[in-house]
């Protein structure tokens, strides 16, 4: 069954329309919203009042009164929205070209943004994007998905890590003048991949130094292959706040399980969050396969989902679903699917440095509603959704599953289907 893409929201209410879009600084609007008869993962059906950006009241259905917009909500789970800790947006939706992919700015940005709002449309209301810095594009590419930052604000939150290629040695100096100036234009993170330098130990030595000098989160890419190298990744990522994050780690999978634990138990004592990719890999990284995310979790590393590669060269079918990602831990790594779901919300969420979010008054406004009585049904059947931002509807994704006649058509069969909310 098709999915539709994410259609403009709509509502009813007494006035003429939800909170409005917001302003060009990006404020969040002041009119209320109120989601009308949810379900929230213990049971309850409730209505949700949204003010200021902020969940305001979590009251019985019909209990709440609110002077701006009503969405019914009637048949959906309502649950914090996911975030997005893995992307590459400069190369988003790059396989179906012919030969090697254009990193002309106005075509990255397009496609960075385009990026965005398919996986705003699944529900990631902020997203991190990892953009390669120097070599032939120089800063090009990182101004221009900075571009496409600005013009999602209000939509979604789209932050930036700088991504170098080499750091050390000769070749190694305009890198690092290279990954200084990327911070200066307004990268966030600083990252990149130690793999890939001749001196991977004085790679991560340049990252960490220029993140402590400026403040800045950490986010590599490694394969975690070398248990040496990952040893003293660890140990010297111990000392750094606000952070460090590792991914995808699938090579910590095919090491000898002793081995693997005491990489975890490594990473652990280091604070270090991993970022796994369930769906696939990424261009930054040669080898597949997922980090041990078990492992790692009694191990006590926080672990938190991404999707990596959206549709180019290293996943020509890459979705950029979190609840995608939250089915495929479930279902193939043996997480229970609230633990699953923490992976793309909570954890991810706090990865990127953001603040938590639960259904509850005083929390931030960042929702996903998704068609389903449960969270187990809506990882394996998430086709409707409503995404909320700020306290606004930002994006509605319906699907309609129709069967022709038949001797069941007089059954009470569960579908998802018309009465859409509106």
């Amino acid at each position: 069954m098709p999915e539709s893409q994410p259609q403009p929201p709509h509502s009813s209410s007494g006035q003429s329309g939800q909170a409005g879009p917001s302003g060009p600084s990006g404020q969040t609007d002041t009119a209320t919203l109120l989601l009308c008869g949810a379900r929230l993962t213990d049971g309850r059906i409730v209505d949700v009042r949204l003010s200021g950006g902020r969940i305001e009241a979590v009251g019985t259905t019909g209990s709440l009164s609110a002077h701006g917009a009503r969405v019914d909500v009637s048949g959906y789970l309502l649950l914090p929205a996911p975030a997005e800790p893995h992307a590459h947006g400069d190369t988003a939706l790059t396989a179906e070209g012919d030969g090697p992919f254009s990193y002309d700015a106005e075509e990255v940005q397009r496609r960075a943004t385009e990026a965005a709002l398919l996986q705003l449309g699944h529900g990631a209301t902020a997203l991190r994007s990892h953009v390669r810095v120097g070599d032939v594009q120089g800063l090009d590419a990182l101004a221009a998905v900075l571009q496409a930052r600005r013009s999602l604000r209000g939509l979604a939150e789209l932050t930036t890590v700088a991504m170098p290629r080499v750091l050390t040695g000769v070749a190694g100096a305009d890198g690092l003048a290279m990954l200084r100036d990327a911070v200066k234009m307004g990268a966030s993170v600083v990252g990149g991949c130690p793999d890939t330098d001749p001196d991977p130990t004085g790679y991560v030595e340049a990252v960490l130094e220029l993140a402590s000098e400026h403040g800045c989160p950490v986010d590599l890419h490694t394969d975690a292959a070398d248990p040496a190298r990952l040893g003293r990744l660890a140990a010297m990522a111990g000392g750094l706040r606000p952070g460090v994050t590792l991914g995808p780690c699938g090579g910590l999978g095919r090491l000898p399980a002793e081995v693997a634990s005491r990489g975890a138990d490594q990473l652990a004592a280091a604070g270090v969050t991993v970022v796994c990719l369930p769906q696939g890999g990424c261009g930054a990284v040669d080898r597949r396969g997922i980090a041990p995310v078990r492992l790692l979790r009694a191990a006590g590393v926080r672990v938190a989902a991404g999707s990596g590669a959206l549709r180019d060269v290293a996943n020509p079918v890459g979705r950029g679903d979190p609840l995608e990602a939250a089915y495929l831990l479930a279902s193939r790594h043996g997480l229970r699917p609230e633990d699953a779901y923490d992976a793309v919300s909570s954890v991810a969420r706090s990865a990127l440095g953001l603040p938590e979010v639960r259904v509850e008054a005083g929390f931030p406004a960042e929702l996903l509603a998704v068609r389903g009585d449960g969270l187990a049904g809506a990882l394996s059947l998430a086709y409707s959704r409503i995404v909320v931002h700020r306290g606004r509807v930002v994006a509605r994704t319906s699907a309609v599953r129709e069967y022709c006649n038949s001797a069941a058509t007089g059954l009470d069969l569960p579908r998802q289907g018309r009465g859409e909310p509106s």
